[in-house]
């Protein structure tokens, strides 16, 4: 099974049960992970909105069956190096999605997202792999 970074759209629209269309079709046999930063992201998404008990053991649920891909050192390198790059050409990019691109990079897999747009620039001048424009 080809693994599969989902960014954050796409993994809680998957937890969710709800993504549907092309990406989800993309998506079938293949194994998703996340980032730290998606796991990060859906627990504050949680917390702002006061969950209830049984939407958050709904939520450790999926996320148990789910690989987080750490931050460690060379996914810090990498992000070091895209945000500089990013600054250098003048387009400075949001530093979650930064973080997200520098696990794609490092771990060399294809992201998985509904926000093409955010990760273009990634895709042009660092060669990421986004799922649906490969």
């Amino acid at each position: 099974m080809q693994p599969v970074i989902l960014d954050t759209d796409v993994a809680s629209l998957s937890h969710k049960r709800k993504l549907a269309g092309p990406l989800a079709t993309r998506l079938i046999g293949r194994k998703p992970l996340i980032t730290f930063v998606t796991h990060g992201e859906l627990t504050k998404w949680m917390e702002i909105r006061h969950w209830g008990a049984r939407s958050r053991q709904e939520l450790a649920d999926w996320l148990a069956d789910i690989p987080v891909l750490p931050g460690d050192e060379s996914v810090a390198a990498t992000w070091g190096r895209l945000s500089a790059a990013g600054i250098q050409r003048g387009r400075p990019r949001p530093v979650n999605d930064m973080w997200i691109a520098a696990c794609a990079l490092t771990y060399d897999l294809p992201l998985a997202t509904l926000n093409v747009k955010d990760y273009e620039d990634f895709r042009l001048h660092h060669g990421l792999r986004i799922l649906g424009a490969e």
